[in-house]
């Protein structure tokens, strides 16, 4: 089987990902590509204007379902992946099903309805990637979670204008003073002036929820093999210094997106030497998942 092309769609469109994967090993960085090249297949479908979309994506959902190979080669390769891997193809669905939510206009109400959007097309990343990088304790899968919600609020927060272009609002009305006709994505992507301040202050609140999420994720490094700590607190330093770069621009969010001078990355990469020292991991905060009730890999109290 040929692996450049995974290899390839990591470093083109995960840069921070594709970062980090130079720490883990050949034979777990190719295997992170493979499920972030499958993420990113559903991803573009979901995201083309290729007719049909639902359709297909409800396919790939049924043959998940099935567990079995259907002749579609993205699908299959994940599927092989999955089986190699321990993956749980009830995460890969709820994966499918946030896909599909993005095919009717996103419009969040509430911190609540955001969180478990969050969870679909990311925190289920999170645990299939555990399974990639052969953790054995079970428990990690909370952490894992936690590290895929953060990663997505600072997308969200991050791509506001880029996402209203696309016709989604996942910023929630609750969060601003703001009518639901004022937060259309129409009237975002023209970025009006008397739209700024209160999206801006929303943009500020999702970045402090995700602060919450990282600090959770940082501690739940710890339960991971060894030799993928550091590559994974690289990848969360990383991200995280996403928010820090929006916070830096004072949340300007109508300039576009951000991103992190290879430098940086470069020091926060040497910082994250800290993740190979011994550290006893608490038990997880059950009340960051309490929103996230009937998920994939959610246990609460």
């Amino acid at each position: 089987m040929n692996d450049e092309p995974a290899k390839a769609i990591l470093a083109k469109h995960g840069k921070s990902f594709y970062w980090a994967s130079f720490f883990l090993g050949k034979k777990l960085a190719l295997n992170a590509a493979k499920l972030y090249q499958f993420c990113r297949f559903v991803d573009d479908l979901a995201d083309g204007d290729a007719r049909g979309k639902s359709r297909k994506l409800n396919t790939i959902r049924e043959t998940l379902e099935l567990g079995k190979k259907c002749g579609n080669s993205e699908v299959d390769q994940f599927i092989e992946l999955a089986e190699d891997n321990k993956i749980s193809l009830v995460a890969a669905r709820e994966l499918i099903d946030g896909m599909l939510a993005d095919q009717t206009p996103a419009r969040f109400r509430n911190t609540n309805e955001l969180l478990r959007y969050c969870h679909a097309v990311a925190g289920t990343v999170g645990l299939m990637m555990c399974q990639i990088l052969n953790c054995k304790h079970a428990r990690a899968d909370s952490f894992a979670i936690d590290l895929g919600i953060a990663m997505q609020l600072t997308n969200i927060a991050r791509d506001v204008l880029e996402d209203a272009e696309m016709g989604r609002r996942y910023i929630p009305s609750e969060l601003t003073n703001l009518s639901e006709s004022e937060l259309s994505p129409e009237r975002l992507s023209d970025a009006s002036p008397e739209l700024r301040g209160s999206i801006s202050k929303a943009i500020e609140h999702l970045l402090d929820i995700a602060d919450n999420y990282y600090a959770s994720a940082k501690i739940g490094i710890h339960l991971l093999p060894f030799k993928c700590r550091f590559a994974i607190l690289t990848a969360l330093q990383i991200y995280k210094a996403i928010g820090f770069a929006i916070k830096w621009r004072n949340f300007a969010w109508w300039k576009g997106r951000v991103v992190v001078p290879i430098t940086y990355k470069l020091i926060l990469s040497i910082t994250s030497i800290r993740a190979l020292f011994p550290r006893n991991v608490p038990p997880h905060c059950s009340k960051l998942h309490i929103p996230l009730r009937g998920l994939a890999g959610v246990i609460t109290n």
